[in-house]
């Protein structure tokens, strides 16, 4: 008989501080609430946290939002806490759109370029007071932000595990916040923020969102997150509040036309191959663009690619024929020439129409937008089927 010795596993101090491999993924400040509700193990990683997909229901989880009122945890959003005398220059120069005249209180849709023209990344810009603002977004930006802030009176930290996030949409969002007891939410017009106070602290209310209909964002500190999370299910049961995951929101955002970076279009900072960088015109971000601004990253390459025409592609909202999805599905012109690829897809149970975004290659989508075709495999039967079928932009 062989007989083998018990591998241990090492039990030094290095090894012993070392506890990260023990958490892959970090919990959010509203972790407790979430695994409390104990409805489903569906989970991905959002930014190095634990996401839900779903948490009970995919189908009513959207319908919560279009319906009724959805309560959506956005803590993981990278957020950047930017405040100086030069906060307004350094962002006006870094940003595409113009910070001036982005008045305390307000909140604007913007995104941020390379040197040479091509997107970094989107987000939203949250002017908090005169000299004090925060940036959210998808990826992670903190050193390009600091080597774009010499020379500039100004701080930029990241303060993403500071603050908590929640994302309240839906119908009766605003009537859940106004029994809450958030008196003056009223008056908060789309794109607009204000402060409450919450529990000893101040919460950040903005009247934003990522599914195109009425909602809001609130942010405060973390160690305030419970309380809030308690105050809204609490005033939201009687107006039908169901806490939702990620593809929910990913099916209203598609229907509103938003777009998420790495999903539908790659970062400068994430391509590998040169034809997966776009500018913003290439993605729907076009109208960010002001000539008469001023310069900002990537001003001279963008204005030069429209003067001369070297825009080579164009992202575009797609109707499709039939009910079967066609994500990822390659778009054909005459039903024999690659042209394209879709990013996102479904069948949007408002509209009640097959949609989907995709990236095309100019002139198609652009100048030529008949006899577009979209290839999708489809199960029928245990076997994959293709199909071809007429897409309208």
């Amino acid at each position: 008989m062989n007989h083998h010795s018990t591998i241990k596993p090492s039990s030094d101090a290095r090894t012993a501080a070392q506890s990260h491999f023990r958490t892959l993924r970090l919990g959010t400040p509203f972790q407790p609430r979430i695994d409390a509700l104990g409805l489903k193990e569906d989970w991905y990683n959002w930014a190095g946290y634990r996401a839900p997909h779903s948490l009970w229901d995919e189908e009513l989880e959207y319908f919560a939002i279009r319906s009724q009122a959805a309560l959506f945890d956005i803590s993981p959003m990278t957020k950047y806490r930017i405040e100086g005398p030069d906060a307004e220059a350094y962002l006006d120069r870094v940003t595409l759109r113009d910070v001036t005249k982005l008045k305390p209180g307000r909140v604007r849709y913007t995104a941020w370029c390379d040197d040479d023209g091509f997107v970094l990344d989107d987000g939203t810009l949250f002017r908090l007071s005169p000299t004090r603002f925060r940036l959210c977004s998808q990826e992670r930006h903190l050193p390009w932000l600091l080597d774009s802030a010499i020379g500039y009176e100004v701080s930029v930290e990241e303060e993403t595990e500071a603050v908590a996030g929640l994302a309240l949409q839906g119908p009766t969002s605003f009537a859940i916040l106004r029994d809450a007891g958030f008196a003056g939410i009223e008056r908060l017009k789309i794109f607009d923020l204000a402060e409450f106070a919450h529990d000893g602290a101040t919460v950040t209310i903005s009247r934003t969102g990522f599914t195109g209909d009425l909602g809001y964002e609130l942010f405060l500190p973390a160690d305030k997150a419970l309380s809030l999370w308690d105050r809204l299910m609490a005033a939201g049961e009687p107006r039908g509040i169901r806490t939702i995951g990620y593809t929910a929101l990913n099916r209203a955002r598609l229907e509103a036309g938003l777009i998420v970076a790495n999903a539908d279009f790659t970062a400068a900072e994430h391509a590998i191959r040169a034809d997966r960088l776009r500018m913003p015109d290439e993605i729907g971000l076009g109208f960010m663009i002001d000539p008469d601004k001023g310069h900002f990253n990537g001003r001279r390459a963008i204005l030069e690619a429209r003067s001369r025409k070297r825009l080579r592609h164009v992202l575009v909202g797609l109707e499709i024929e039939g009910n079967v999805p066609a994500e990822h599905a390659i778009v054909y012109y005459r039903k024999s020439q690659e042209v394209g690829l879709v990013s996102a897809a479904m069948w949007s149970p408002m509209a009640k129409r097959n949609i989907a975004l995709a990236s095309l290659q100019r002139p198609y989508g652009d100048t030529i937008v008949d006899d577009l075709w979209v290839e999708i495999y489809a199960m029928r039967e245990l076997q994959y089927q293709k199909l071809m079928k007429k897409a309208k932009v």
